[in-house]
């Protein structure tokens, strides 16, 4: 079989990450692909300026969370064949937020030191009822 094909093994970490987080408390057996296209739908609005309120935001953020923890549970070629399109989703947050070390999102959420880089980044465009959220919160 080519390198270029996931192999039975590759498939099966990915169901078995799925099951696994399911079981540690996510909603439902989530796919990479739910949740990559959840952290980049997330990243378009950052960057257009996130107009839902701060819950929904980290609520959103949580795609981040478990694209990161399946990641250590696949196997080593999902990982690597993922990771430039995570990279580069990662790289568009990155400019399109500004890091507070978590200042703003604390306000609504705990963030520890430990949570993701992404915990500790707001969104640079502040508009709408996210916006008001951190004004009510005297971050803005």
């Amino acid at each position: 079989m080519s390198d270029l094909y996931p192999t039975a093994d590759d498939y099966a970490s990915v169901e078995r990450a799925g099951r696994l987080l399911h079981q540690q408390g996510w909603s439902r057996v989530f796919t990479p692909n739910e949740m990559t296209n959840g952290w980049a739908g997330l990243i378009g609005q950052v960057e257009e300026g996130y107009r839902l309120c701060v819950d929904e935001y980290t609520n959103d953020l949580a795609c981040r969370d478990w694209l990161a923890q399946a990641g250590r549970l696949f196997s080593e070629r999902v990982r690597a064949a993922r990771q430039p399109e995570l990279t580069a989703l990662d790289e568009r947050f990155l400019v399109a937020t500004v890091d507070d070390g978590g200042a703003a999102l604390s306000h609504y959420y705990r963030v520890e030191r430990k949570d993701g880089w992404w915990w500790h980044r707001r969104p640079r465009i502040l508009v709408g009822e996210f916006a008001e959220d951190l004004r009510r919160a005297g971050i803005t």
